[in-house]
């Protein structure tokens, strides 16, 4: 065993997402939109009018049959990808690249959304779903509107089984163990387990792990919300 409560899940292939939306001024248009076992968001292959076809996370409200297109010419509408100087300010996007031409690392998961709320120089301010507000250079693409299959969230798996087909083994509590199995083990009893903390002995549940020195931390104007 490599990694606890993981192992077993079925079988998957793995789908080559357009992340980097390249192809600018090339109209696209969305032939299906189909179910991605590697991420919780729904997927759209396009045709593009050239003849190539690629797949990218499908928007919110992007319908078969629809046109799409990228670079900065684009007009900003669901499901283009454009450089955050093209989109106006109040915009909702998702896809957002951290530099330019690397390909979009922020907001791809289902239901979620950032949205673009100033421009200071060549930076964007962009309020993320966690609440953070930073800046991005505007150079950077994202694509318009938010992650599509918004009730991801609201999925019960129903079974153990559906787990299990996941890849997910059941999962024992660390209070439940003996005391040279994990930090929060043993006691007579029930046992609160005094403070949370992981089987190597590290605080969890609300030690910062964040390094102080980071070089992204001058680009973050506000910290996520605490909840």
């Amino acid at each position: 065993m490599t990694m606890r409560y993981r192992g077993g899940g079925h079988k998957r292939k793995y789908r080559i997402i357009d992340f980097k939306r390249e192809k600018d001024g090339v109209p696209a248009v969305v032939k299906t939109i189909e179910y991605d076992p590697n991420r919780s968001a729904r997927i759209a292959l396009l045709f593009y009018a050239d003849g190539e076809k690629r797949y990218i996370i499908a928007p919110n409200g992007l319908q078969v049959g629809a046109t799409v297109m990228s670079g900065k010419d684009a007009v900003p509408e669901i499901g283009n990808a454009l450089p955050l100087e093209s989109i106006p300010v109040g915009t909702v996007v998702h896809n957002i690249e951290l530099r330019p031409g690397q390909g979009a690392q922020l907001v791809r998961s289902a239901g979620n959304f950032a949205q673009l709320t100033s421009r200071e120089g060549r930076y964007c301010v962009v309020k993320l779903p966690s609440g953070e507000i930073r800046k991005i250079l505007c150079a950077c693409k994202a694509t318009v509107g938010s992650v599509g299959n918004s009730d991801h969230a609201l999925e019960s798996s129903g079974k153990a089984g559906r787990s299990r087909w996941l890849g997910r083994r059941p999962h024992n509590r660390g209070v439940v163990m003996n005391p040279h199995d994990h930090p929060m083990g043993g006691g007579e009893g029930r046992q609160s387990g005094g403070h949370p903390r992981s089987r190597k002995g590290l605080y969890a549940k609300g030690l910062k792990t964040r390094s102080p020195k980071k070089h992204s931390n001058k680009y973050i104007i506000e910290r996520a919300n605490k909840k």
